[in-house]
C-alpha cells in the first residue's frame, strides 16, 4: 500500500505493460511459463490485471489464451481489470467499475478472453459493493468469481463472495470468524499463497484452522512481478507445512487436486486417475513424500510430463 501511494507497484507495472505490445509479450512470457512448467505445474491461471484500460486487458488475456495453445499445459485466464483504480480514475473508483462494465467486460465477454473474474476487494482498492456489482454484471458471461480478499482486512469480502457463488476465494491471510462461517460447507474453495507472505514479511493464510474447520484448501504461486516473484510450486507446499502447519500430505493434496478443483479442471487434472491427463512428476529417489517440503531448497525433479509430453530432463 506505500508502494502504491508513491506511484509504484500495480499502477506502474501498467505503464509498462501498455507499452509492450502483444508479440512482445509473448515473448516475454513464454520463458517464465516454459520455468514453470519444468519445475511441475501441468495447470496455470494466468490473470490480466495489469494493463487497467480495454486494449491492454484484452492483449493480456489473448496473449494467455496463445499460450495455452502453443504449450501442453492446461491454463485458464481470468479478467482482472479491477485491480487498482488506474491513474485516469484517480479517487474515483465507482467511475472505473463502470467503465469495466460498460466498456471492457462485453469485449471479453464476447470474444470469451476469459473464464473467470476477478477483482481486488481490499481496503484502498475495492470496496465489497463495488465487488458485488462487478460480479452481477460478469454473471451473464458465464465469468464465475476468483477473487482477491482478506490480504491485509477483513471487510466482509469472503461472505460476498460466497453469496456470489464464487469458485475461490484467494489470499486469506486476515480472517474473522464470519469469514469462517462463510465458508463452512460452501462451494467456495479457500486458496492460501504461502510465497506472497514469505516475499512481504505478512502474516500467513491460516491454513491449519481452515482445514480444521473441513473447509477445502488449494495452495498456489501468486506468481507476480510484485509480491510474488516466484513459481516454485514445491516452496509454496514446503512453506504450506513449516509456517501453516499443513502435514506433507495435506499441502500435497491443497498443490494438486483442491488446486484442481479451485480452477474447475478436477475432471482432468489433479490425481494420478485412469482418464485424466498425464501430468505428474517423477522425483530423484527420496525418502518419504514428506521430504518434498522437507528439502525446500533443494530440486527433488528427475522428470515433468505435462499431458504425455516429456518437458524436462536433468
Amino acid at each position: 500500500q506505500e508502494i502504491a501511494a508513491k506511484g509504484g507497484g500495480i499502477l506502474n507495472s501498467a505503464r509498462l505493460l501498455r507499452a509492450t505490445d502483444g508479440e512482445e509479450l509473448l515473448k516475454q512470457s513464454e520463458p517464465r511459463l516454459r520455468e514453470v512448467m519444468e519445475m511441475g505445474t501441468g495447470a496455470i491461471e494466468i490473470k490480466s490485471g495489469y494493463g487497467l484500460d480495454k486494449d491492454s486487458e484484452c492483449k493480456m488475456l489473448a496473449t494467455a489464451r496463445e499460450l495455452g495453445q502453443q504449450h501442453p499445459i492446461e491454463v485458464v485466464t481470468t479478467f482482472l481489470g479491477a485491480h487498482a483504480v488506474p491513474e485516469a480514475f484517480r479517487n474515483d473508483p465507482d467511475a472505473f467499475i463502470e467503465y469495466l462494465i460498460k466498456d471492457v467486460l462485453p469485449e471479453v465477454g464476447e470474444k470469451q478472453l476469459a473464464d473467470y473474474v476477478d477483482i481486488f476487494c481490499e481496503t484502498g482498492y475495492f470496496e465489497v459493493h463495488h465487488m458485488e456489482r462487478l460480479l452481477k454484471e460478469a454473471a451473464p458471461y458465464g465469468l464465475r468469481p476468483k477473487v482477491h480478499v482478506n490480504q491485509f482486512n477483513s471487510i466482509g469480502g469472503i461472505p460476498s463472495a460466497v453469496r456470489h457463488n464464487a469458485l475461490s476465494v484467494d489470499h486469506l491471510e486476515v480472517m474473522q470468524e464470519a469469514d469462517y462461517e462463510a465458508l463452512e460447507g460452501s462451494s467456495t474453495i479457500a486458496v492460501a499463497l504461502p510465497g506472497c507472505s514469505l516475499f512481504l514479511g505478512i502474516p500467513y493464510t491460516p491454513g491449519r484452522e481452515l482445514i480444521d474447520r473441513n473447509i477445502p484448501l488449494a495452495l498456489a504461486t501468486d506468481l507476480n512481478p510484485g509480491s510474488a516473484p516466484s513459481g516454485n510450486m514445491n516452496l509454496v507446499v514446503a512453506l504450506a507445512c513449516i509456517k501453516m502447519k499443513l502435514t506433507p500430505e495435506e499441502a500435497i493434496n491443497a498443490a494438486t487436486i483442491n488446486g484442481a478443483f479451485a480452477m474447475g479442471l478436477e475432471k482432468s487434472h489433479g490425481s494420478i486417475t485412469r482418464g485424466k491427463k498425464a501430468s505428474v512428476i517423477i522425483t530423484k529417489p527420496m525418502p518419504s513424500i514428506g521430504y518434498l517440503p522437507y528439502a525446500f531448497g533443494s530440486n527433488p525433479i528427475e522428470q515433468v510430463i505435462i499431458n504425455g509430453k516429456f518437458i524436462h530432463n536433468h
